[in-house]
């Protein structure tokens, strides 16, 4: 029963701290390689028809960089 509830407690422990270590892992990868950039966010006003000025390209990207943390 004592190896039991001892191998229980090693899979939560590890469990945890493997969750923590991939989501640290993640966010570290993201701020070096974000999924857009600022060519993206030009040609996506592009598209829309507008052109942007710098002011709303850094917002935007503001934004996005705030959210990965």
């Amino acid at each position: 029963m004592s190896t039991f509830i001892t191998t229980f407690i090693a899979c939560i422990i590890t469990a945890v701290v493997v969750f923590f270590f991939s989501r640290w892992m993640f966010k570290n990868e993201l701020k070096k390689n974000p999924p857009i950039n600022e060519k993206m966010i030009r040609a996506m006003f592009r598209e829309m028809g507008r052109k942007p000025n710098e002011a709303q390209i850094r917002r935007i990207m503001k934004n996005i960089n705030d959210s990965y943390k």
